[in-house]
């Protein structure tokens, strides 16, 4: 339950007539944190690359201050781990093992800051680290993970303004966003939402306070470098965004991002958010929190309207979530204790047991069932890539060697590229080329490059009009039963280019992989 004023330091104590008081310090969020960045780095090295972290790789080696789907900061990190131990998995993914347990920290903290009590704070690390977003984040090197970490960091910051009145903690959320930005641009998302947000319900004034402004000017001036490459480039951000707005990747749609709002964290923790999100709403003594509320409803309204994706406004739920354990635990407390705090802790078993099972790689690879990769797409993009570079060397092995000698390959998007360059050397395999986002801005084939071995095209019709023949040679072979978008598609060597890549590069090949 919440704490009393003999459990806060006089500098965490509310303002007067504002919200109650910080609940009680405990160490036990800090533990849940701990024991979760372990969980994900005992498990970080089992199945694979994620086809967005070979991409990741592949940035990290043409390192910019942006590219045409994100900003610089992920693939650093990618470029580093790789230079401290190359092609190690664990390495790799640590900084999302470490964010992971953060996340756990920061849920509990703004609970806390709500006036949580030592249990509800608890209550509200083990949610988050049986979450969804928390899990799926803390496993992959992603951008979403650092967006996780960047959102959770300023919606803290903004607690701690609202509840101390002290509008210095501007400068920490103007800080978060700004670094954020330089990995995606939906940090400026969340800033829309919060400015809507106390344009909604208040205190409008902290719009016009200076270290308000003075905050938004920091994430503005970090933002600059990314902005800076994106204006000099054409924007081709813009491009990506209506891509997926069109349905052209994963967990898009506004269907599909109105449902995932009740998938994301999990299902079973609906009612705990939904009662976060009533009470901001409605508790007379979270009356300075009202913004947040707001905050995420105009969020979730823009993704949807806009066809994003789905778990853009993820973070916000777990601020939510936050919220709720503080009613959850109080209901628990009333009537019925014992049944209601069985079916709480049911619930979080549940919870947790369910996430683990789809969300981290906790089954044999070999005997993954079709409903985890139907749940998680992002589950079979892990599985296959040596054995599909094997494939791949099979048709090049198989030319003959005049033509094996000047061979190239071209893949229909940046994971395929990326595993190719990760496990193609060792096999022989010539360079692979992809016109996929900013894969098409790090070099196109030699204009005599005439036979070309293509994955990622399950039709050779589009083939054709750049080549005089184009035949089917082999097919992936994973050499496991699962439905990814590679395993089992068809591979072709191309032959007689019609045009010289110059000319078909940018126009053509650049949009149509």
């Amino acid at each position: 339950m919440a704490g009393t004023v003999a459990d806060v330091d006089r500098s965490e104590a509310a303002p007067p007539g504002g919200p109650p008081p910080a609940g009680p310090r405990t160490a036990a969020p800090l533990a849940v944190g701990a024991v979760l960045t372990a969980v994900l780095l005992s498990l970080a090295g089992r199945y694979g690359y994620h086809r967005d972290e070979l991409y990741f790789l592949l940035c990290g080696r043409h390192l910019d201050w942006g590219y045409v789907d994100q900003g610089p900061l992920v693939p650093a990190l990618a470029r580093l781990a790789d230079t401290i131990a190359p092609g190690n998995l664990v390495v790799l993914r640590t900084p999302s093992a470490f964010i992971g347990g953060a996340a756990v920290a920061l849920v509990a903290a703004i609970a806390r800051q709500l006036g949580a009590g030592r249990v509800a704070q608890t209550a509200a690390a083990v949610l988050a680290a049986a979450s969804g977003i928390v899990l799926a984040g803390g496993h992959l090197l992603s951008t979403t993970s650092v967006d996780l970490l960047v959102w959770l960091a300023a919606a803290l910051c903004v607690v701690r303004m609202l509840h101390t009145g002290d509008t210095r903690w501007a400068l920490g959320t103007g800080l978060a966003l700004g670094l954020g930005l330089l990995n995606k641009p939906l940090p400026a998302l969340l800033g829309v939402g919060l400015v809507a947000g106390l344009l909604i319900a208040g205190p409008r004034r902290l719009l016009r306070d200076r270290w308000v402004l003075a905050g938004a000017g920091v994430a503005a001036l970090l933002a600059v470098p990314y902005a800076a490459w994106q204006a000099t480039h054409g924007f081709p951000q813009l491009d990506v965004a209506a891509s997926i707005a069109g349905g052209d990747s994963s967990y898009s749609g506004r269907v599909d991002a109105l449902v995932l709002q009740f998938l994301i964290i999990s299902p079973f923790a609906v009612p705990v958010w939904t009662a976060g999100l009533v009470a901001l709403l409605r508790r007379p003594s979270w009356a300075a929190y009202r913004s947040l509320a707001w905050a995420w409803l105009v969020v979730v309204a823009i993704v949807v309207v806009a066809g994003g994706k789905g778990y853009y406004d993820a973070p916000l739920l777990l601020v939510l979530t936050a919220a709720g354990v503080v009613p959850a635990v109080e209901w628990a407390r009333r009537g019925a204790a014992r049944a209601r705090q069985a079916l709480l802790v049911a619930a979080v078993v549940l919870m947790a047991a369910s996430s683990a099972v789809l969300l981290l790689p906790t089954l044999p690879a070999d005997r993954l069932s079709g409903f985890v990769v139907a749940a998680n797409y992002d589950a079979g993009e892990t599985i296959g890539w040596p054995e599909f570079a094997d494939s791949v060397a099979a048709v090049h092995r198989a030319l003959p060697p005049a033509e094996r000698d000047r061979a190239v390959v071209l893949t229909g998007n940046y994971g395929e590229a990326g595993a190719l360059a990760r496990y193609g050397p060792a096999r022989g395999l010539p360079r692979a080329y992809s016109g996929h986002n900013s894969m098409a801005t790090f070099g196109r084939p030699p204009e005599d490059a005439d036979v070309v071995i293509v994955v990622g095209w399950s039709r050779p019709d589009g083939l054709r009009a750049w080549f005089t023949e184009v035949i089917e040679a082999g097919r992936v072979d994973q050499r496991v039963d699962v439905d990814n978008d590679e395993n089992g598609e068809p591979i072709f060597v191309a032959r007689g280019l019609r045009r010289p890549w110059s000319q078909i590069w940018d126009t053509e090949v650049r949009h149509g992989s």
